[in-house]
C-alpha cells in the first residue's frame, strides 16, 4: 500500500520505494531506507508529515505515493 493512503498513527516498515533514480535517492538522502520504520504524524492537504528515524519530514501526496509500505 502506499504511504499516502496510510492511516496518521500507525507505524510501517518501507517495503519498496518506486520513481526514477533521482526520486529515490533525494528520498534515501531523507531517510526513507526500505526496512526503516515510519510512522505517518500528521496530513495537511496534499502533504504528509512523517516520522523516519527520529527526525519528522514533510514530503507530498506524489512523493508518498512512491513508497510503499
Amino acid at each position: 500500500m502506499p504511504l499516502s493512503f496510510s492511516d496518521i498513527g500507525i507505524g510501517h516498515t518501507i517495503k519498496k520505494i518506486s520513481g526514477g533514480d533521482r526520486v529515490r535517492h533525494h528520498l534515501f538522502k531523507l531517510g526513507f531506507v526500505v526496512g526503516s520504520e515510519i510512522i505517518v504524524v500528521a496530513k495537511f492537504g496534499n502533504n504528509v508529515i512523517v516520522k523516519v528515524k527520529d527526525s519528522r519530514v514533510a514530503i507530498g501526496a506524489g512523493m508518498a505515493s512512491k513508497i510503499m509500505v
